[in-house]
């Protein structure tokens, strides 16, 4: 028992951070416009808000939102309690919350393999995103077809599907807008706690990613919490200790992207009741990260080839 929770926690923490790099690149972007002082009160105030305020509440939202006639109190109640007659209707819900978070992952990772500017690691991502232009009638055929399959089994089921396209929509337009935003936070003339404040929104929408896909893990909010908490904590120290070393794992957005896109598809067949081992989920994050990871470090280790037969050549 205690090896099947920490190898969920790992598979959370993991997922955490590598859906967590851009965000922990914009972060380390914008600090470095920020004295010393406004950095510290960021890491360690920006950590309890990550943390607690934002991965601790946001769990239980989401499990309040797929049981209406839960109160907060007993939601709260639900997370950590051993009543068997709360667990079970907790598990009654647990198709209507995958499809919506599956919906919403999968719909990420369609965005991001077809309009997201990246580093490509095969040649089919080019070929793709050169017809982006087709990631609109893929997404409303994916989404009808999810519906359709859904309200022959559950007409609140193809709800929970509507309700996870909608939840992306909204969260996509304000990463986008954040994407223009950034430039102006890398202004001298802004002041520090506008900066600030804007990073802590900035991280509350990257956060939803990675809670969101912690639902293919376990439906366990201690356990989400904890995962995704360390995994919270990992990118805070990577965004001022080893940004460099991230800016060169030129790969690892394509990672994550490909794992979120797993998940999402492995929720969506858990909702329709396909089952999979514990482990699963975990073990193909896991792969994913080291194989992307390998990629970076090779393309790393071309570059300094590169470099120093360039040297030579001089």
């Amino acid at each position: 028992m205690i090896l099947h929770f920490l190898i969920i926690i790992f598979g959370l923490a993991l997922f955490e951070v590598i859906s967590s790099v851009d965000n922990a690149v914009i972060n380390a972007h914008i600090l470095k416009t920020l004295p010393e002082k406004y950095r510290k009160i960021f890491l360690f105030w920006g950590l309890l808000f990550a943390v607690f305020m934002v991965r601790g509440f946001l769990p239980f939202i989401i499990v309040k939102i797929a049981n209406p006639s839960l109160t907060l109190a007993q939601t709260f109640t639900a997370a950590f309690s051993s009543n068997q007659e709360i667990i079970s209707y907790v598990e009654k819900s647990k198709p209507l919350l995958l499809l919506a978070g599956g919906v919403y992952l999968f719909l990420v990772f369609l965005n991001w393999l077809f309009l997201e500017e990246k580093k490509y690691a095969f040649l089919v991502e080019g070929f793709i995103h050169r017809r982006g232009f087709w990631f609109y009638a893929i997404s409303s055929l994916f989404l009808t077809i999810v519906i359709y399959f859904a309200i022959h089994r559950n007409p609140v089921l193809a709800l929970s599907a509507s309700i996870g396209a909608t939840a992306f929509f909204i969260t996509d337009g304000f990463k986008k807008n954040s994407e223009t935003k950034e430039k102006e936070l890398l202004s001298p003339h802004l002041s520090a706690w506008s900066k600030i404040l804007y990073l802590e929104i900035l991280d509350a929408s990257f956060s939803l990613d990675g809670v969101i896909g912690a639902f293919a893990f376990t439906i366990s909010v201690p356990l989400i919490l904890l995962g995704n908490g360390l995994g919270a904590f990992i990118v805070r120290e990577f965004t001022v200790r080893g940004i460099d070393l991230i800016s060169k794992l030129v790969y690892l957005k394509n990672g994550a992207m490909y794992s979120i896109g797993f998940l999402g598809g492995l929720m969506i067949l858990e909702s329709f009741g396909r089952e999979y081992p514990f482990w699963f989920a975990p073990l193909n994050t896991f792969l994913l990260f080291s194989i992307f990871l390998y990629l970076s470090y090779r393309e790393i280790k071309h570059f300094k080839i590169g470099e120093v037969k360039d040297e030579k050549k001089e």
